[in-house]
């Protein structure tokens, strides 16, 4: 019986390759941006094909469990199989996940293990979206589309986004293969904290040598009675920024971002009254509020006069106005912010290096004198992770 409460009180929703433990998850609250991808492999390679896939030839499911007394953790392993098909590739067998099934397989299988009214209704509530969005953004095919996208605002480079089945041209240089490979959740008394990883990794093609891999994680966390508030919104919501950044941290660790020495925050604005105490925080009574931006840039290589840059301003939800290649430190939006209350909004600079355009990172306040790269959150139900340590723009409703 300890070991099924211990089981219980510590659920792991867990697909894909990965075997993801309780420290890992936790792990998560300590990364920042993932290191971008060498100079010296971004100038080899420029004809790329991007598959959504992580590209192992034995995917499987594994795991242990009591079989005496499944609980949470064994629930889920017999539940992991409902979306797998076993075939055989030559002589060695496989099982190729069908994603949207699986996960629900381990669901429901969690499930049966049994535990709490509040955890199980979360559960359902994962269960009926992941059974019935038709648009469901936590796929592999989604986030493909949104790093090829990505990658072709590189200039240098050929990316085009492939299926799995489609033969690969013979002048392929790289090979991107791109795959969420784990949804985990962490409940620790009343508290529930999800996470999202997905891979990357860039493959030569005429030798199969890795040049570059990586993984990327969105986290974040709430109560388990916010969660499950009007029908689970929040995770709903949860997702959809999960494949929002994991998108954009691929393209940007691989061909667009570099790091340079820049600090950027919130500057003064006739039309935002800042707060005495925090420059990152202000509120405006009009609709086109003007942004401005301080910029100290502590790079000798770089010509500050070439600096253009990219804003956003988000909602809650979503974004809802952006502007690209903005000369000069402030910005007035060029039609009416259409939505009132707290609104949250940055800027990201884009360089010119040897004659290449390479973008910074977007500005953020680090908490604590900590590092902040928008991908682990606090509190879901107070702002999303991913728009967190933007600047806070209150605008009136009236």
């Amino acid at each position: 019986m300890g070991m099924q409460r211990t089981l219980v009180s510590i659920l792991i929703l867990h697909f894909a390759l990965a075997n993801v433990s309780v420290a890992a998850a936790e792990n998560v609250l300590g990364q920042a941006a993932v290191p971008h991808m060498p100079e010296s492999v971004r100038t080899s390679v420029s004809r790329i094909i991007i598959l959504p896939t992580d590209g192992l030839s034995s995917e499987s499911v594994k795991g242990t469990y009591d079989r005496k007394t499944d609980g949470v953790l064994g629930g889920m392993a017999k539940g992991a199989g409902m979306g797998t098909i076993p075939v055989e590739v030559g002589p060695v067998p496989i099982g190729i996940p069908i994603p949207i099934l699986r996960e629900l397989g381990m669901i429901a299988g969690a499930i049966a293990g049994g535990t709490d009214r509040k955890l199980q209704e979360f559960r359902d509530s994962l269960t009926e979206d992941l059974r019935d969005a038709v648009d469901q953004p936590l796929t592999n095919d989604a986030l493909a589309n949104d790093v090829y996208w990505g990658l072709r605002r590189v200039g240098e480079l050929q990316p085009k986004l492939f299926a799995v089945t489609t033969p690969i041209p013979e002048d392929t240089e790289a090979l991107l293969y791109v795959a969420i490979t784990d949804l985990s959740i962490n409940v620790q008394k009343n508290e529930a904290i999800i996470s999202t990883t997905a891979l990357a990794r860039l493959e030569r093609f005429r030798d199969g040598s890795t040049l570059y891999r990586s993984e990327i994680t969105y986290q974040d966390r709430d109560t388990l009675s916010n969660w499950t508030k009007n029908n689970a919104i929040l995770w709903r919501e949860y997702r959809n920024f999960a494949r929002h950044y994991i998108g954009r941290e691929i393209s940007s660790a691989l061909f667009e971002r570099i790091d340079v020495s820049h600090d950027i925050a919130p500057d003064k604005s006739a039309s935002i009254k800042a707060n005495k105490k925090n420059i990152w925080q202000g509120k405006t009574k009009t609709r086109t509020p003007t942004l401005v931006w301080s910029s100290d840039l502590n790079d000798p290589a770089i010509d500050p006069a070439n600096i253009t840059w990219d804003i956003e301003i988000y909602d809650r939800q979503r974004p809802i106005y952006s502007a690209s290649r903005i000369r000069g430190t402030s910005h007035t939006p060029n039609v009416p912010l259409e939505s009132c209350g707290d609104l949250y909004w940055t800027v990201r600079p884009t360089y010119t290096v040897d004659g290449k355009s390479k973008v910074g990172r977007w500005m953020r306040q680090s908490p604590d004198g900590g590092v902040s790269n928008g991908n682990v959150g606090r509190s879901i139900s107070t702002s999303h992770a991913y728009v967190q340590d933007f600047a806070l723009l209150q605008v009136s409703c009236r």
